[in-house]
């Protein structure tokens, strides 16, 4: 039963484009979904066995087991994009799936920073001391500017940065490229990175990777988890309460985009997004933000 999931995996990979991230949630979806059939069902040893009931007690299994609303709606959607697939490549007759309804994850808010939070972590990162904290400098400030994902943000090339038009290029989800404006002191932080820290890492180093902007002190691509502790750090020191994430960064970027006037439609350009539903959710952040306005404003309020 894994070699159809290998299969189904090549073909996200080679045919729709996803990331090694996605793919290695779709594998781990899957990978469940096998280990239930073949632990706790009698008589599971192939994909043309798996039967609606099947399915169903896949789904109470999980439900029993503790896992969130948005983990069961996730692991479902996975199946179901599964054995549509194998349904398309006639590798099964019926899809028992067909009649499955996917378990509704409840939408949650997204934790966002503050303008005054951000401004003091910025303020924080800008007293650089070392070559790596220079680096810490730039990825920051070039996250908040652009909202780019954090595996985006550590997959950037030199050449993907055009510090005169002002401009980065990224190639998200899908295979999607686009270009995203930054600001002035964002371009200045990766000028100084890119001339003076980024040599420093490579002669010092031993391995060298010439294509990457964001480098480890080996010389190599930084990690998004490297990246990960490096902010918690950064927000530590900047005196910040919550504990803060490369993803709020990307949230802190569209909702105060959506705050300043910005359109909709414009936020879902810059983020990647294929949906505008995606990009609504920032719309409940902004309203409560217009009745605090409005609260504030209003003589009779």
């Amino acid at each position: 039963m894994l070699a159809e999931v290998e299969t189904f995996e090549n073909y996200l990979k080679s045919e729709r484009g996803m990331s090694g991230h996605t793919l290695f949630a779709y594998r781990n979806d899957l990978n469940s979904l096998v280990y239930f059939l073949q632990k706790d069902i009698d008589k599971v040893s192939s994909w043309t066995d798996v039967t609606e009931q099947n399915i169903r007690e896949f789904i109470t299994d999980l439900g029993e087991r503790g896992y969130a609303a948005a983990t069961r709606s996730r692991k479902i959607a996975s199946a179901k994009s599964f054995f549509k697939f194998m349904k398309e490549e006639q590798i099964i007759e019926k899809n028992p799936l067909s009649d499955v309804r996917q378990p509704r994850a409840s939408q949650s808010i997204p934790k966002v920073l503050s303008v005054e939070d951000v401004d003091r972590l910025l303020e924080t990162v800008s007293t650089t001391t070392t070559i790596e904290e220079c680096r810490d400098r730039a990825m920051v400030e070039l996250m908040y500017a652009t909202g780019i994902r954090v595996s985006e943000l550590v997959g950037l090339n030199i050449r993907d940065v055009d510090l005169d038009a002002l401009t980065v290029r990224t190639i998200g989800k899908g295979s999607k490229e686009r270009v995203i404006p930054i600001y002035d002191s964002a371009a200045q932080s990766i000028g100084d990175y890119i001339t003076h820290s980024r040599p420093t890492i490579l002669r010092n180093a031993m391995q060298h990777d010439e294509e990457a902007i964001f480098l480890n002190r080996r010389g190599g691509r930084i990690t998004r988890q490297a990246f990960w502790i490096r902010l918690n750090k950064l927000a530590v020191r900047a005196e910040i309460s919550t504990k803060v994430t490369p993803h709020m960064l990307r949230h802190s970027f569209a909702t105060h985009l959506l705050h300043g006037g910005a359109s909709l439609r414009h936020v879902q350009e810059l983020l990647g997004h294929s949906s505008i539903a995606t990009t609504q959710i920032y719309t409940h952040l902004t309203s409560d933000h217009i009745r605090s306005e409005y609260a504030k404003a209003h003589p009779r309020a």
